[in-house]
């Protein structure tokens, strides 16, 4: 009965339009002075050792390296480069903002800063040249998404704290996934074009795709530190995320030159207001988390779910439907910092792997950015082309399906996820 008061009152603070961040903190202490004899000093205590974790670290980190890059030039070249590989095509430069999408997801960490790097620079191209609006929108939305399941992730960092699991392979574990849902988009996106016969691309020839390709290494080259940094021992994923900064610096202002020295303070800015956002959530969360387990709910629901004997397969069948619908109210971070405290101890106990199970929740998060009322990418995407939710939520309903039927074989398809970091040994 405790355990509906603390949800009912969330849920009546989160209606008001609060943010999340406060109704998680106003929620907490208001249930420990009234309904418990918890001290104030164990709360502040709590909330200041709950985020004492070198991993956070990574996160803003992480945003600053996406934000030099996305101010940097790295997309359009990256683009220029997916085109010369894929122009030709049925679906030309929508199947180059798929490539595109991935290419940049692994070395952004954020699905909207995706979304906006790539689908401002490939959408005004894909209407000039004649594909539907609705068409590129809808590729973009999606393919952007992508951002949280290709490493590095910053999602999959907050399930790694949140969890005590290991962020180096969690990013491993989200490689081949992230590969083999942007395949499944790319055929998406193809089919449709070949039933439309939208507009194709000439060929480029060795030379020019050598070309691209040159110009854009510097940006590539960052996909091959991080995750070969982490896998090779060379550095930690914090470490890895500090030098992905620097390096990215270094990319946009000294080499490429896009980013000129004055506008750096500016995305430094931009970084640490976004970094700020997400550290308030995390110590909320922390918080929160810790009223969960001081009132036994991880273990009752644990015990519970043996009890009627939902096993494993009924288990993840109703995680899925849990996480779908948060997905309808809340963004990727906030269901990952409340969620995955509860949902983790019950997976462990029912004998899931809790990387597989990680992989399943950033899956999960990826669907919750690209439909209403709260996706983000819907959002952002609806900003950049220009088209209200409602017509781009028609519009991201093909790929969408496709993300749904994806979701479908990691949740029961563990050695997905799991192949290889197993097979490097982690």
């Amino acid at each position: 009965m405790r355990v509906v008061i603390v949800f009912a009152l969330l849920l009546s603070l989160m209606l008001t339009g609060m943010p999340i961040s406060i109704a998680l903190g106003l929620t907490v202490l208001s249930y420990m002075f009234a309904l418990t004899d918890v001290r104030t000093e164990s709360v502040a205590l709590k909330l200041f050792t709950g985020i004492e974790n070198f991993e956070i670290m990574a996160i803003p980190f992480f945003i600053l390296a996406g934000n030099f890059l996305t101010h940097g030039g790295v997309a359009r070249r990256m683009i220029a480069f997916a085109t010369a590989l894929v122009g030709h095509w049925y679906g030309g430069l929508a199947l180059s903002g798929v490539v595109a999408c991935a290419l940049f997801a692994a070395i952004s960490g954020s699905s909207p800063a995706t979304v906006v790097a790539i689908g401002s620079v490939i959408l005004p191209a894909m209407v000039a040249q004649g594909f539907p609006k609705r068409f590129g929108a809808g590729v973009i939305t999606t393919s952007g998404s992508l951002g949280i399941l290709i490493p590095p992730s910053i999602p999959m960092v907050l399930f790694a704290v949140s969890t005590n699991s290991s962020v180096g392979k969690l990013f491993i574990a989200g490689i081949v996934p992230g590969l083999m849902l942007a395949t499944l988009l790319g055929a998406t996106t193809f089919y449709r074009a070949w039933r439309n016969d939208y507009p194709r691309m000439p060929k480029a020839t060795f030379m020019e795709r050598f070309d691209a390709f040159r110009k854009s290494v510097w940006g590539i080259l960052l996909i091959v530190i991080v995750i070969g940094g982490i896998y090779s021992g060379l550095f930690t994923p914090t470490e890895a995320a500090a030098v992905s900064a620097v390096y990215a610096f270094i990319v946009a202002v000294f080499i490429y030159k896009d980013l000129k020295l004055r506008d750096v303070p500016r995305v430094l800015l931009s970084s640490a207001n976004l970094s700020a956002m997400l550290l308030y959530i995390i110590t909320n969360a922390v918080l929160f988390s810790f009223l969960m387990t001081y009132e036994n709910v991880p273990q009752a629901l644990a015990q519970w779910m043996i009890d009627q004997g939902l096993g494993w397969i009924g288990f993840l069948l109703v995680v899925n439907l849990l996480l779908l619908l948060a997905g309808n109210v809340m963004e990727p971070s906030s269901i990952i910092l409340i969620m995955a405290p509860i949902l983790f101890p019950v997976a462990i106990k029912l004998g899931i792997d809790p990387i597989h199970f990680g992989i399943l929740m950033t899956v999960n998060m990826e669907v919750g950015l690209c439909h209403p009322p709260v996706g983000l990418n819907l959002y952002v995407a609806s900003g950049i082309a220009k088209m209200g939710i409602t017509e781009l939520t028609i519009a991201v309903w093909p790929w969408l399906l496709t993300m749904l039927a994806f979701l479908v074989v990691v949740t029961y398809w563990p050695g997905l996820s799991l192949w290889l970091p197993n097979l490097l040994g982690m």
